[in-house]
């Protein structure tokens, strides 16, 4: 599958990306948003061993800049029945240009049409306000809140949300 937007090619994570991976898995791990989720690998191995088990899916899709061809994120989907749950993540040299709303809102479109998608759900930290602002940007309404953690001694509020598709 490969989709294309005005600024982006979309297609299916290859095990042979992992190396954008790992600059992707970097970036974020240094990133304030870092505490609302687990760490990703920055390790070749691991990486290389993450990277793999994500394409294998087949609900991971890699976003690439057209113009330069550099993969600047990724965007996945974990799927139960006809509900598909969101998640993401952007290299930060990437954010604030519209790339995640423009591959995101492509990606649900496909689902939709060609998958017959019937909702989504997503969660991010309440404290994210970029990532509640592109949710409900995109559609999505904030159905409740929930204290989080991942470790017993760091927790946060996060929000679920949720897109129905009529």
């Amino acid at each position: 599958m490969r989709l294309e937007t005005n600024r982006l090619d979309i297609r299916h994570l290859n095990e042979s990306d992992w190396q954008e991976m790992k600059n992707i898995f970097i970036d974020f791990n240094n990133s304030k948003y870092a505490v609302y989720d687990m760490p990703l690998p920055t390790e070749d191995e691991q990486a290389k061993a993450l990277t793999k088990r994500f394409a294998d899916s087949n609900l991971f899709f890699a976003i690439f800049l057209k113009e330069s061809n550099n993969m600047i994120g990724y965007v996945c989907f974990h799927k139960s029945g006809d509900i598909y749950d969101l998640g993401y993540c952007f290299h930060s040299a990437y954010h604030s240009n519209g790339y995640a709303y423009e591959s995101i809102n492509s990606l649900i479109k496909y689902f939709v049409d060609e998958c017959g998608a019937m909702g989504f759900t997503a969660g991010t930290a309440i404290d994210n306000i970029p990532s509640c602002k592109l949710l409900e940007k995109l559609g999505f309404v904030c159905t409740s809140t929930e204290t989080v953690s991942f470790d017993n001694v760091f927790s946060f509020q996060g929000g679920n949300y949720e897109l129905k598709i009529k």
